[in-house]
């Protein structure tokens, strides 16, 4: 499996040269992505020479053991075989990992959009909570969060809001959160104490710079309208709300939250490129073969994913079978412990196919 890493160094020259090429130089697009490739290539090569290096030791080590004949040194030796043992397992491990074809929208940032299914009040509601969620956890990672469009609802819930997520590999950590979101608990109006239940849909969206995708303006119904719902002063006054709709696909985005009538069409622009490329992915996502199908999920968005049940504070995913009873401290965005072993998961389910 490890013979194609023999020629990593002339892969690495290559990738050298190109970095200093002019005209990948003017290209910032195609020198972003061979500066990636040039950092993973590098990273690999570096693992490949530890794991040289380690399986020579244990070599020399068993040698030498096989020579000793001071018990002392023996013991030392052992020990020192031991270690090495771990860490060429170790060091296979993360060089397989490595040979798994990426996914070419890990390093992207990301549209979130969460939208109330069932449960009327109760699930807008909880549209609130999971956005409070994840915009914790992107505080943490040090992520940046910008609201793009919303619809709030009188009692401090949204119908749906959409948010662009962007900072250091976004999507590749977030990306298994797409599907429905079950919340099972007692609303503040319910006076007889039942749990009610309620879902809402989210889906994380990569998001598409116009080189990947051009829309025609000529394939685009533009419409201008009075914005509604809570705002500063003059949102009900101008019409600055932007609705945009691509006539090809029937795709619609409507964007409000700005006063400014540029900002709203620009905003409306990103969302909808963002969903013409994902509606393309996961056309091609449709087509993919039985063997992937055994991944998380199924990459439908229908499927649900996760329940959070507030009476026993608990927190499963079912794809996985995750049983959490942390669920104050997921929702206060501390989602590591959930969004680890899903990506833990995905990487075993892959590894088989190398196998």
């Amino acid at each position: 499996m490890f013979a194609r890493f023999e020629n990593l160094d002339e892969k690495l020259l290559e990738l050298e040269g190109k970095l200093a090429d002019p005209a990948i130089l003017a290209n910032q697009v195609e020198y972003g992505a061979v500066a990636r490739e040039h950092s993973r290539v590098s990273r690999l090569w570096e693992l490949y020479r530890e794991f040289r290096q380690a399986e020579e030791d244990l070599q020399d080590n068993n040698e030498l053991l096989q020579d000793e004949d001071d018990e002392e040194m023996r013991e030392l030796v052992k020990t020192e075989i031991t270690d090495l043992t771990k860490k060429i397992a170790d060091l296979e491990n993360s060089l397989r990992l490595m040979l798994l074809p990426g996914d070419p929208n890990d390093e992207k940032n990301i549209l979130l959009e969460i939208r109330a299914g069932t449960g009327g009040d109760e699930a807008a509601l909880f549209v609130s909570d999971l956005f409070r969620m994840y915009s914790r956890y992107a505080e943490m990672q040090g992520w940046k969060v910008e609201i793009l469009s919303s619809n709030p609802i009188g009692i401090g819930g949204l119908k749906e809001i959409i948010a662009l997520i962007s900072g250091k590999k976004v999507y590749s950590k977030l990306k298994f959160e797409s599907g429905v979101h079950r919340v099972q608990r007692v609303p503040e109006t319910e006076t007889q104490g039942r749990i009610h239940t309620s879902a809402v849909t989210v889906a994380v969206i990569p998001e598409a710079e116009e080189v990947e995708l051009h829309i025609d303006p000529n394939e685009l119904r533009i419409d201008v309208f009075r914005s509604s719902g809570p705002g500063g002063q003059s949102v009900n006054t101008t019409d600055s709300a932007i609705r945009i709709t691509h006539l090809p696909t029937g795709l619609v985005v409507t964007c409000q939250d700005e006063k400014s009538q540029h900002k709203n069409k620009a905003q409306a622009l990103k969302v909808l490129r963002a969903r013409l490329l994902d509606q393309m992915q996961q056309e091609q996502h449709d087509r993919i073969s039985e063997e992937r199908k055994s991944q998380i999920g199924s990459g439908d968005r229908s499927e649900r994913i996760r329940t959070y049940n507030y009476p026993q504070g608990r927190m499963t995913d079912h794809r996985i079978n995750l049983t959490l009873y942390k669920l104050d401290d997921i929702l206060m965005g501390k989602l590591n412990n959930v969004i680890d072993p899903l990506i833990a998961h995905n990487q075993a389910e892959a590894l088989k196919t190398l196998q």
